[in-house]
Protein backbone atom coordinates (compact mmCIF):
# COMPACT_ATOMS: atom_id res chain seq x y z
CA UNK A 1 0.00 0.00 0.00
CA UNK A 2 2.82 2.35 0.57
CA UNK A 3 3.98 2.32 -3.08
CA UNK A 4 0.44 2.99 -4.35
CA UNK A 5 0.12 6.21 -1.49
CA UNK A 6 3.63 7.67 -2.43
CA UNK A 7 2.30 7.89 -5.99
CA UNK A 8 -0.80 9.48 -5.27
CA UNK A 9 1.82 11.90 -3.30
CA UNK A 10 3.81 12.78 -5.99
CA UNK A 11 0.89 13.66 -8.21
CA UNK A 12 0.25 10.31 -10.06
CA UNK A 13 -3.42 9.46 -11.41
CA UNK A 14 -4.17 5.92 -10.43
CA UNK A 15 -6.34 3.73 -10.22
CA UNK A 16 -6.25 0.52 -8.80
CA UNK A 17 -7.99 -2.85 -9.51
CA UNK A 18 -7.86 -4.65 -5.86
CA UNK A 19 -7.97 -8.40 -6.15
CA UNK A 20 -10.50 -10.58 -4.00
CA UNK A 21 -8.80 -13.57 -2.89
CA UNK A 22 -10.25 -16.49 -1.16
CA UNK A 23 -10.64 -18.02 0.81
CA UNK A 24 -10.02 -14.85 3.24
CA UNK A 25 -11.32 -12.35 0.76
CA UNK A 26 -8.75 -9.77 2.25
CA UNK A 27 -9.28 -7.98 -1.07
CA UNK A 28 -12.13 -6.94 -0.49
CA UNK A 29 -12.33 -6.92 2.94
CA UNK A 30 -8.68 -5.02 3.58
CA UNK A 31 -6.88 -4.31 0.84
CA UNK A 32 -9.97 -2.28 -0.95
CA UNK A 33 -12.02 -0.44 2.19
CA UNK A 34 -7.90 0.77 2.64
CA UNK A 35 -7.81 2.29 -0.49
CA UNK A 36 -11.46 3.41 -0.14
CA UNK A 37 -10.41 5.37 2.78
CA UNK A 38 -7.06 7.10 1.52
CA UNK A 39 -9.57 8.39 -1.46
CA UNK A 40 -7.79 6.10 -4.19
CA UNK A 41 -9.99 5.12 -6.93
CA UNK A 42 -10.68 1.55 -6.56
CA UNK A 43 -12.13 -1.51 -8.57
CA UNK A 44 -12.79 -4.81 -6.63
CA UNK A 45 -12.60 -7.98 -8.60
CA UNK A 46 -11.56 -11.63 -8.38
CA UNK A 47 -8.32 -13.04 -9.30
CA UNK A 48 -10.24 -14.76 -11.92
CA UNK A 49 -10.45 -11.67 -13.22
CA UNK A 50 -6.83 -9.88 -13.87
CA UNK A 51 -6.05 -11.81 -17.19
CA UNK A 52 -9.39 -10.02 -18.65
CA UNK A 53 -8.51 -6.63 -17.20
CA UNK A 54 -4.77 -7.12 -18.30
CA UNK A 55 -5.63 -8.25 -22.04
CA UNK A 56 -7.85 -5.09 -22.26
CA UNK A 57 -5.05 -3.15 -21.74
CA UNK A 58 -6.71 -1.70 -18.48
CA UNK A 59 -3.22 -2.19 -15.65
CA UNK A 60 -0.58 -1.01 -16.98
CA UNK A 61 0.92 -2.83 -13.95
CA UNK A 62 0.89 -5.11 -11.15
CA UNK A 63 2.21 -4.29 -7.00
CA UNK A 64 1.99 -6.79 -4.80
CA UNK A 65 3.50 -7.53 -1.50
CA UNK A 66 5.58 -10.50 -0.12
CA UNK A 67 5.78 -12.75 2.55
CA UNK A 68 9.24 -14.00 1.85
CA UNK A 69 11.76 -13.37 -0.56
CA UNK A 70 14.77 -15.68 -1.61
CA UNK A 71 18.49 -14.61 -2.35
CA UNK A 72 18.03 -15.34 -5.95
CA UNK A 73 14.39 -13.14 -5.78
CA UNK A 74 12.08 -15.71 -6.00
CA UNK A 75 8.93 -14.63 -4.24
CA UNK A 76 6.84 -15.98 -1.87
CA UNK A 77 2.92 -14.55 -1.34
CA UNK A 78 -0.71 -15.03 -0.70
CA UNK A 79 -2.05 -17.77 -2.95
CA UNK A 80 -2.72 -16.54 -6.34
CA UNK A 81 -0.18 -13.97 -6.86
CA UNK A 82 2.12 -16.32 -9.00
CA UNK A 83 -0.97 -16.61 -11.06
CA UNK A 84 -1.17 -12.88 -11.53
CA UNK A 85 2.84 -12.88 -12.26
CA UNK A 86 2.18 -14.87 -15.25
CA UNK A 87 -0.46 -13.61 -16.85
CA UNK A 88 1.41 -10.07 -16.49
CA UNK A 89 4.35 -11.47 -18.21
CA UNK A 90 1.90 -12.53 -20.90
CA UNK A 91 -0.05 -9.40 -21.37
CA UNK A 92 3.82 -7.57 -21.04
CA UNK A 93 2.65 -5.26 -17.65
CA UNK A 94 5.56 -5.21 -15.35
CA UNK A 95 5.45 -6.55 -12.31
CA UNK A 96 6.49 -5.10 -8.92
CA UNK A 97 6.93 -6.68 -5.48
CA UNK A 98 7.07 -3.98 -2.39
CA UNK A 99 7.99 -5.43 0.84
CA UNK A 100 10.49 -4.37 3.61
CA UNK A 101 13.83 -5.62 3.78
CA UNK A 102 13.01 -7.93 6.70
CA UNK A 103 10.99 -9.99 4.38
CA UNK A 104 14.14 -10.83 2.57
CA UNK A 105 16.11 -14.18 3.47
CA UNK A 106 19.34 -14.62 2.10
CA UNK A 107 19.82 -17.98 3.19
CA UNK A 108 17.97 -19.65 0.90
CA UNK A 109 19.14 -19.60 -2.41
CA UNK A 110 15.43 -19.97 -4.29
CA UNK A 111 11.87 -19.87 -3.53
CA UNK A 112 11.86 -24.17 -3.89
CA UNK A 113 13.58 -23.78 -0.36
CA UNK A 114 10.20 -21.84 0.76
CA UNK A 115 7.92 -23.97 3.34
CA UNK A 116 4.01 -23.42 2.02
CA UNK A 117 1.19 -24.19 4.83
CA UNK A 118 -1.20 -25.81 4.26
CA UNK A 119 -4.43 -24.87 5.54
CA UNK A 120 -7.94 -26.26 6.72
CA UNK A 121 -10.23 -27.46 4.02
CA UNK A 122 -12.73 -25.92 6.08
CA UNK A 123 -11.59 -22.43 4.41
CA UNK A 124 -12.25 -23.58 0.93
CA UNK A 125 -14.97 -25.43 1.40
CA UNK A 126 -17.26 -22.94 3.94
CA UNK A 127 -17.23 -19.14 3.23
CA UNK A 128 -18.38 -17.78 6.83
CA UNK A 129 -19.28 -21.17 8.55
CA UNK A 130 -21.92 -21.78 5.05
CA UNK A 131 -21.03 -24.82 3.20
CA UNK A 132 -20.84 -24.11 -0.28
CA UNK A 133 -19.00 -27.05 -1.62
CA UNK A 134 -20.40 -31.37 -0.88
CA UNK A 135 -19.31 -32.82 1.92
CA UNK A 136 -16.46 -34.83 1.66
CA UNK A 137 -14.93 -33.21 -1.35
CA UNK A 138 -11.01 -33.02 -1.13
CA UNK A 139 -9.61 -30.41 -0.55
CA UNK A 140 -6.07 -28.48 -1.04
CA UNK A 141 -5.81 -25.24 0.35
CA UNK A 142 -2.19 -23.94 0.69
CA UNK A 143 -1.66 -20.54 1.73
CA UNK A 144 1.19 -19.31 -0.54
CA UNK A 145 2.58 -19.79 -3.56
CA UNK A 146 6.17 -19.03 -4.86
CA UNK A 147 6.30 -16.50 -7.78
CA UNK A 148 9.75 -17.45 -9.79
CA UNK A 149 11.90 -14.23 -9.89
CA UNK A 150 11.60 -14.44 -13.69
CA UNK A 151 8.26 -13.33 -13.54
CA UNK A 152 9.51 -9.97 -11.20
CA UNK A 153 10.35 -6.65 -13.00
CA UNK A 154 11.44 -5.16 -9.88
CA UNK A 155 11.66 -5.76 -5.48
CA UNK A 156 10.38 -2.45 -4.15
CA UNK A 157 12.12 -1.98 -0.21
CA UNK A 158 12.53 1.03 1.76
CA UNK A 159 16.18 0.62 0.84
CA UNK A 160 15.55 0.67 -2.70
CA UNK A 161 14.82 -1.05 -5.85
CA UNK A 162 16.10 -3.97 -6.65
CA UNK A 163 16.18 -5.66 -10.68
CA UNK A 164 17.78 -8.62 -12.51
CA UNK A 165 20.26 -10.20 -11.41
CA UNK A 166 18.55 -10.29 -8.13
CA UNK A 167 21.53 -12.20 -6.37
CA UNK A 168 23.34 -9.25 -6.67
CA UNK A 169 21.30 -6.44 -6.20
CA UNK A 170 19.72 -7.90 -3.19
CA UNK A 171 22.87 -8.58 -1.35
CA UNK A 172 23.95 -5.57 -1.94
CA UNK A 173 20.29 -3.41 -0.34
CA UNK A 174 20.96 -5.92 2.57
CA UNK A 175 24.09 -4.87 2.51
CA UNK A 176 26.15 -7.96 2.04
Amino acid sequence: MGVIRAAVEAGKKIDVFADETRPFLQGARLTAWELQQDGIETTLITDSMAGHFMKAGRIGCVVVGADRIAGNGDVANKIGTYSVAVLAKENGVPFYVAAPISTLDLSLASGEEIPIEERSSREVTEVYGVPVAPEGIAVQNPAFDVTPNRYVTAIITERGVARAPFGESLRALAGR
